[in-house]
């Protein structure tokens, strides 16, 4: 079976088929860049993540786009998310956008997240979105009035198409102003006249501004993926009005289809409730950091389907991290073995397990990236490997590369779960293991009132900085 998506505008599962043969084309809406990114951010990214990494172990030749918006993201007030957060900091918005998306780069490195291949800002697209604009004026699906340009949404027929919702849903902005000059409730900003104490602003044939957000991913998306593209992705809680409004704007001003594929994943709950401040349950990936290791972080994120919710409790994350470390202690005790492995190609019946787990891998992902299913085929691995490592008959060096690789492929290049340090820790934790044995070993030693040999030992270790200090509840050690 090949790979199975689930469309959000179809509402069904269907087969992924390019539009061009080997390469695929995608987009994710990024972050607005006003403030550290939160554990809600880290969902959405590693799932998306995890979507393009599996594309590309595929075959596909994957260029992934997510934007950063930095200007135009309005709060329900009608103030720039961008603006508030330079208020609140005392700095020049781009000062703030600078600061913020170093920090959401620096976050997503530790989640594992690869970065995109590009990542295009708001602001400096503002002459493309400019044309668009110009555009859809022409066509007759928007108007200017007071220096603001609005999407008439009655003049596109097809709105709703992804959400199913009605156009009567669409809630106008809360200012009253806004109200007024507006057609229709319904319809939305592409361009916003500046206020006099408006920063962001730039000059346009209907006078000084700064572009809707809807307009921003319509106008990135197309500019580098062409139009249509491939897959469109972002969270749930953007299928409307946002990603509504993107693909309104797109279609209407070029008469083509927008995204082939829609990918939404769940929201982030915390303890069975949405994250939000006001609740007090509001957690930063920093913060989070401090609390769990970012891979913990992630591999507790893939152990939920995408596009279902994820309730966040210090239980689920605890149990991850177990899970986590029963699945690298394996991968370092194979890495262990390698080098003083008896020489011979890896066995067939090994051959014939690794084969299986890898199907089974694959059947799970390529049912709408169903991570828990991948990663359930892989702890089914982990438990045979087990049993190899545990057998009489020490495994070759051949079959434990060949088990190796396999976890490379699935739990590093596709899952992201691998810590890029794994092999100095497999290293440490074999350098630990010979010193406790040197320990034993002097202590049995001393009991047979070998002092010389002894002695010798303590000499040895202490010459390559492992100091022995004996007590009343034995021997302990450390380095100097």
């Amino acid at each position: 079976m090949g790979l199975q998506v689930y469309n959000s505008l179809t509402r069904r599962k269907e087969e992924f088929i390019p539009l061009h043969e080997g390469r695929v084309h995608m987009y994710v809406c990024g972050p607005t860049v006003y403030n550290d990114a939160h554990l809600g951010h880290g969902k959405t990214y590693v799932n998306f993540d995890t979507v393009v990494r599996y594309l590309r172990y595929l075959g596909y030749k994957v260029l992934y786009v997510q934007n950063i918006t930095d200007v135009g993201h309005l709060l329900d007030t009608g103030e720039d998310r961008m603006l508030k957060g330079a208020e609140r900091e005392q700095v020049h918005p781009m000062q703030l956008a600078e600061t913020y998306t170093r920090r959401y780069f620096r976050d997503m490195d530790r989640l594992h997240v690869t970065r995109p291949d590009i990542s295009p800002r708001a602001t400096g697209h503002i002459p493309e979105m400019i044309v668009q604009i110009q555009k859809l004026l022409e066509r007759g699906f928007a108007y200017e009035v007071n220096g603001s340009v609005y999407f008439s949404v009655a003049k596109f027929k097809e709105y709703g198409k992804l959400s199913g919702r009605r156009v009567e849903e669409l809630q106008a902005g809360a200012r009253v102003q806004v109200l007024e000059e507006k057609r229709d409730p319904a319809d939305f900003a592409l361009w916003k006249r500046a206020e006099p104490q408006h920063i962001m602003r730039w000059p346009s044939p209907w006078g000084e501004g700064f572009p809707g957000w809807h307009i921003e991913c319509s106008v990135m998306s197309t500019k580098y993926l062409g139009q249509p593209f491939d897959i469109h992705g972002g969270g749930v809680e953007n299928k409307f009005p946002h990603h509504e409004c993107e693909i309104a704007q797109a279609e209407a001003a070029t008469g083509l289809p927008f995204a082939r594929y829609w990918l939404h994943n769940g929201m982030l709950m915390i303890r069975g409730e949405e994250m939000h401040k006001s609740l007090g349950n509001f957690i930063t990936l920093e913060q989070a950091f401090t609390r769990w290791e970012p891979l913990v972080i992630r591999f507790f994120i893939l152990l939920s389907h995408y596009r279902g919710p994820l309730d966040v409790t210090d239980e689920a994350l605890d149990a991850a991290g177990k899970g986590l470390q029963r699945l690298l202690g394996a991968i370092k005790a194979v890495r262990r073995r390698l080098p003083s492995a008896p020489a011979g190609e890896a066995a067939p019946e090994i051959v014939q397990a690794l084969e299986e787990a890898r199907r089974q891998f694959e059947e799970n992902m390529n049912d709408d990236f169903n991570t828990p299913g991948a990663i359930a085929a892989l702890f089914e691995l982990t438990r045979q490997v087990n049993s190899w490592l545990n057998a009489e008959a020490p495994l070759t060096q051949g079959s434990l590369q060949a088990i190796s690789a396999l976890y490379d492929r699935l739990a590093g290049d596709v899952l992201g779960v691998i810590p890029e340090n794994l092999a100095e820790e497999a290293e440490a934790g074999l350098a630990t293991a010979l010193i406790e044995l040197l320990v034993q070993l002097r202590a049995e030693l001393r009991q047979a009132k070998q002092w010389a040999l002894a002695d010798l030992v303590r000499e040895r270790l202490a010459a390559l900085g492992i100091k022995l200090q004996d007590g009343p509840g034995g021997t302990t050690w450390v380095r100097i």
